[in-house]
């Protein structure tokens, strides 16, 4: 069997491996962050953690499949590691960046929520000013039985 395939299938072994560990992880612990985020409702927060899980395995499974490709031929065991490492290297870093890019957003709609939930409501009114002339009443309407 030729080095290069074992590259290949090495690296889609530990890449794949990696994507569905990182995002069960992910989904599992970030539920509770979502709740919060989505002021504690929990259907929402289960169908949004889904949705994410499903687009983080569509983006990253996508790329481990595009950057596949070695250009250069795998000749020894040390062009071997050396390919699987630069490649699960590049696959780390993105999942890292996904994460962290997820992580930003979920806390903007976070911080937008409690900035929400610790506005006051506006005072309602407590009665009416009285008003220098008896012949006028609220709203500028005549005043009756004057």
């Amino acid at each position: 069997m030729d080095l290069t395939v074992v590259a290949y299938v090495a690296y889609l072994l530990i890449s794949v491996t990696l994507t569905v560990w990182v995002a069960r992880t992910l989904s599992q612990n970030g539920r509770v962050f979502l709740s919060d985020v989505l002021q504690g409702n929990e259907k929402l927060a289960d169908a949004v953690n889904h949705l994410l899980v499903v687009g983080f395995y569509l983006v990253n499974l996508g790329f481990v499949a595009l950057y596949l490709k070695n250009s250069d031929g795998v000749a020894d065991a040390r062009e071997l590691v050396e390919a699987i490492s630069v490649k699960v290297g590049v696959v780390l870093l993105v999942l890292g960046v996904m994460h962290l890019g997820n992580v930003y957003v979920l806390n903007k709609f976070r911080r937008r929520g409690i900035m929400e939930r610790e506005q006051r409501p506006p005072v309602p009114p407590q009665g009416w000013t009285a008003t220098a002339d008896k012949s006028v009443g609220p709203f500028g309407t005549p005043a009756t039985g004057v």
